[in-house]
């Protein structure tokens, strides 16, 4: 596996001593931390009472070599245009930052490392093996 987007709940799994997942990204070229990914830890951290800690591990994630923050681009509104409707029309709708990830993780031609089983919903999509 060489390149890989960070789910929320992978993130988390990762802080509290997930060894599969801390070997997969440790063996990455490349973790993607989507900024829809940050948005949604920033919220979590601001809902608990180490928001100060988790935001200060998070910086440490983030300051790793391998570790890139991807921002939305033209591009991923259009892979999320065109997700967004294959889902729709298929009756299979997902979160919509769930839909915006999954276009990161088809921008960079990376696996999605999540825990979410509905992103089975998005045919062609790359999930790392153990999250199912």
């Amino acid at each position: 596996m060489k390149k890989i987007v960070v789910d929320t709940n992978a993130y988390s799994r990762l802080m509290v001593g997930d060894t599969d997942v801390f070997e997969a990204l440790g063996n990455a070229d490349t973790v993607y931390m989507s900024v829809f990914v940050l948005g949604e830890l920033f919220a979590g951290f601001r809902g608990g009472v180490r928001e100060a800690e988790n935001r200060n591990i998070l910086k440490q994630f983030l300051g790793k070599p391998t570790v890139k923050i991807i921002m939305a681009s033209p591009e991923t509104a259009d892979i999320f245009g065109w997700l967004k409707h294959q889902l729709k029309q298929a009756g299979t709708p997902i979160p919509i930052n769930d839909v915006w990830i999954a276009a990161h993780t088809i921008e960079t031609g990376s696996t999605l490392m999540t825990f979410d089983s509905h992103f089975d919903r998005i045919p062609g999509l790359r999930l790392w093996p153990l999250a199912h």
